[in-house]
């Protein structure tokens, strides 16, 4: 008999039923928030486009105080870096989730997600950089194809890939949360410009005044809302990009069970604010981001400028080659083996829509070029037709095994006693 140690262990097998209702929900509330962030960017391209005039005006009207902190900022800034941060927020608290009680909880099945969004961060940036470099071009773009957005990719499943094994969904959503957690410290550390030392070491203090209250059990929303506001507007005002606030407040947050708990308290905020975030927050986001003027020149500079071609093969190749190709060397250096239901080509196709990079590759563009407008438009473009390609490219990958999906589901949601149970979480092993 195999001794443990050479025991080999399923990958993307059947998830714990807990976990599995856990994952449900939230993909459900994301798959939504998928959908409305494809509207409002198909809006924010028509808007650009019809009548550009009317949509810059809005952008540009600017409300806010403008002492003590500089606050009096324009619509497209607000969207940006406060609606972003009730985003971030929520990436926060699945990161500290999926520590604590999910997939990243045992250094064994965190290795596989860790490791393929790590090379899918990595090789985005290394093509990138090479084509800039040989195309005397602009490397400082070297994040924009970095980033998978979660709510986009899971948009375009429940098009095309509704009767997906939830395995396979669930290993999507986690590679994003690594992927975000990379994503935050790349604009913390890369993207952050003029600190002021005062108002950092403020939002740090009100971070430790939040970490008491929440352990001192005090989560009234009245209280903690307006501290977090606090929070941000410190944050933005030293230079560090507000954002890194609402990833803090998320960490902070207890996302283990305690006696006679049913959820932790990073649970039950993340079901009330998830709904926020993927449904208004990232959405007005996208509003205001992805309008970008579109024709035949400026589609040309796309595939002839060496910045946005950079991302367009960083999206396409970097991310479905580095996130497969990762999956696949951590399964066979740890010796995991594959799902018998499934195939590896279903991990390419998955690794493909993992290419599809919005909300954040949109960020980085104005940030990595804030002082050339053009150029920071043709980045989101290349952003734009990079993951509409990856997109496509999935959908069809996705296509062909979508009837095998619809049984697999069936078989995994099939409960013939009616207890609640599906039936597969009852069989002896």
């Amino acid at each position: 008999m195999a001794s443990p140690s050479n025991e080999r262990r399923q990958f993307l097998g059947l998830l714990p039923l807990p976990e599995r209702r856990f994952i449900a929900d939230a993909l459900r509330t994301e798959t939504v928030g998928g959908i409305l962030l494809l509207v409002a960017a198909v809006v924010a391209l028509i808007w650009a486009n019809v009548w550009p005039h009317a949509y810059e005006t809005v952008r540009e009207v600017t409300f806010g105080p403008s002492a003590p902190l500089h606050l009096d900022l324009p619509l497209e800034a607000w969207a940006q870096d406060g609606l972003l941060t009730i985003f971030f927020f929520v990436a926060g608290i699945e990161l500290k989730r999926e520590f604590v009680a999910g997939e990243l909880r045992t250094p064994s099945a965190a290795l596989l997600p860790v490791v393929a969004a790590v090379c899918g961060v990595a090789l985005p940036a290394v093509l990138y950089t090479v084509v800039n470099v040989v195309g005397d071009g602009h490397p400082a773009g070297w994040a924009i194809p970095t980033a998978t957005d979660i709510a986009f990719a899971l948009g375009v499943l429940a098009v095309v890939g509704s009767h997906l094994p939830s395995a396979l969904r669930a290993f999507l959503l986690t590679l994003a949360v690594v992927d975000d957690l990379i994503a935050i410290l790349i604009i913390a550390v890369f993207y952050s410009t003029g600190i002021t030392f005062w108002a950092l070491g403020a939002a740090l203090a009100g971070l430790v005044l939040f970490w008491f209250l929440h352990r001192r059990g005090v989560g009234r929303w009245w209280l903690m809302v307006p501290l977090g506001v606090v929070i941000w507007a410190l944050m933005h005002e030293s230079g560090i990009h507000a954002t890194v606030a609402g990833v803090a407040m998320g960490l902070i947050l207890r996302c283990h069970r305690e006696e006679g708990e049913e959820h932790s308290p990073g649970e039950r905020v993340e079901h009330l604010v998830r709904p926020l975030s993927a449904g208004f927050a990232v959405p007005m986001f996208a509003l205001f981001a992805a309008g970008v003027p579109v024709s035949t020149k400026a589609l040309g500079e796309v595939f002839t400028e060496a910045a946005p071609l950079g991302i367009v093969i960083g999206l396409l190749v970097g991310k479905s080659v580095g996130i497969f190709g990762g999956t696949w060397l951590a399964a066979r250096y740890t010796r995991a083996t594959l799902n018998p239901q499934l195939t590896w080509s279903d991990m390419f196709a998955l690794s493909t829509v993992a290419g599809i990079g919005f909300t954040v590759s949109l960020l980085i563009s104005d940030l990595a070029f804030v002082d050339d407008p053009h150029l920071a438009e043709l980045c989101k473009e290349a952003v734009l037709v990079g993951s509409l390609t990856c997109a496509v490219v999935g959908t069809l990958l996705l296509k062909r095994r979508n009837r095998y999906y619809r049984q697999l589901c069936e078989d995994e949601d099939r409960d013939s006693d009616g207890d609640g149970i599906p039936d597969v979480y009852q069989q002896q092993r």
